[in-house]
């Protein structure tokens, strides 16, 4: 019985390990690159518009959907280790 219950404590620790990662990661770049590094980072071009505004208007929104497929491929990952998967 404690072998399973400290499996499932592995389980969840890996998986808040996981979206902790995530979601530093997320709140680096909308917060991070989009307000307290907007103005350096306007110094580089993208089509005209500074990478700080492209940041702050775009780039957290499209990193935190690819977050949401790296954390879909990551938790299958983690269910097929730890034998919890659906199939």
């Amino acid at each position: 019985m404690t072998t399973m219950s400290n499996r499932a404590e592995e389980y969840w620790r890996a998986n808040i390990r996981l979206v902790t990662i995530l979601l530093v990661i997320w709140f680096i770049v909308s917060y991070g690159f989009g307000i307290i590094l907007a103005e350096p980072l306007n110094t580089i071009k993208i089509g005209g518009v500074g990478l700080g505004f492209w940041f702050a208007q775009q780039g957290s929104i499209f990193t935190f959907l690819v977050l949401i497929f790296i954390y879909a491929k990551r938790m299958n990952a983690l269910d097929r280790e730890f034998d919890v998967h659906e199939d």
